[in-house]
């Protein structure tokens, strides 16, 4: 094998890791945006700030479904990877201050039963953002297209 077939190789394993992930990514908020609307619509509405000035209920049902749109588009519009990228990113930006809200009033959901395990979960967000990012290139082809 030559240095160049090392290098097709390499490329090809990280694309096809990176396809896998963003399928992963669009499962995952597939089935979550389903768990807002069907099984776990109870656990989703506990976590809704009550700052929020829309009914608890109104705010799960739209975020399902903006999950449902988001993970279809994770699987579906490939050639739209880039700007999706940015959206799911935004999109878990966006859901974050939820997460701040069930720790600051201990409020129990998905088997997030102490303050611990709340503050914990805010370190999974920008996991979930950097995955978004990564997973459809959003993050290399911004920086490709400053230079």
């Amino acid at each position: 094998m030559t240095t160049s077939d090392h290098t097709t190789t390499d490329i090809t394993r990280k694309i096809t890791v990176r396809i896998i992930f963003r399928f992963l990514l669009g499962c995952f908020l597939l089935l979550a945006g389903i768990g807002h609307l069907t099984w776990a619509r109870a656990e989703f509405t506990a976590q809704v700030p009550e700052w929020i000035p829309l009914s608890d209920d109104l705010v799960v049902v739209l975020s399902g479904v903006a999950e449902m749109m988001l993970g279809a588009a994770l699987l579906f519009l490939i050639k739209h990877r880039f700007m999706v990228g940015w959206t799911v990113a935004f999109f878990f930006v966006m859901v974050f201050p939820g997460n701040i809200s069930q720790l600051v009033t201990h409020t129990d959901a998905f088997g997030l039963n102490s303050d611990t395990s709340r503050t914990v979960r805010l370190f999974f967000q920008p996991i979930l953002v950097i995955w978004a990012l990564w997973s459809t290139e959003a993050w290399s082809q911004w920086r490709k297209n400053r230079k």
